[in-house]
């Protein structure tokens, strides 16, 4: 798939005012701080179309962009920041199990996972909940060239292995770096293949 157009459509600060529209979706997610903004501005082959922040917790809302006219890339907020008001964390937590349990044109989601880290908690919790309600998803571990190719594949040996013993199943995993330009034909190749399914 080569991108051809991209464009910001809107932000929707709850689930209702997502834009009604039967184009399929395809949602980014990943704790805060993962790196999604950087890695959505090099699929998209657009600097500064998805706002990168060095501050964790920057996505407030359900970000939309339409990209070939054929298809969203949902960007959706982080999840696992704790430095936020309560009542705030309360309702991005809503926004995204509303948005993922709720959006019958969701055809997939990527998670986005730091590469370098063990399986944090957040983590564990957010893919046994996609789990038991059936969503298909890629892992993407991002920031692969902080690893060396040694390390790098430990470690993603060592998160199958814990992957399997709760028995979580993505159908792919990705290594993927903005630095490097790694990964990104393997994404396009997994929503090429669902949009022609």
């Amino acid at each position: 798939m080569i991108i051809e157009t991209s464009a910001f459509i809107c932000s929707s600060p709850n689930f209702k005012s997502c834009p009604d529209s039967d184009y399929p979706e395809f949602a980014f997610i990943g704790r805060s701080n993962v790196g999604k903004s950087s890695l959505i501005n090099f699929l998209l082959n657009r600097k500064g179309l998805a706002k990168v922040s060095q501050q964790p917790g920057k996505t407030r809302m359900v970000n939309h962009f339409y990209v070939n006219n054929k298809w969203y890339l949902v960007d959706l907020p982080g999840y696992g920041y704790a430095k936020i008001p309560l009542k705030e964390r309360e309702r991005l937590e809503t926004l995204i199990y509303q948005y993922l349990s709720k959006r019958k044109n969701l055809e997939h989601t990527f998670l986005l996972i730091d590469s370098r880290l063990n399986p944090q908690p957040a983590d564990t919790r957010f893919m046994t909940w996609m789990v038991s309600h059936h969503n298909s998803f890629t892992i993407l571990f991002t920031k692969s060239d902080k690893l060396t190719k040694n390390r790098l594949t430990q470690n993603l040996n060592n998160y199958k292995k814990i992957l399997m013993e709760f028995n979580f199943y993505p159908e792919r995993v990705i290594p993927v770096s903005v630095i490097t330009r790694t990964g990104k034909d393997e994404i396009l190749q997994t929503i090429e293949s669902v949009l022609n399914s």
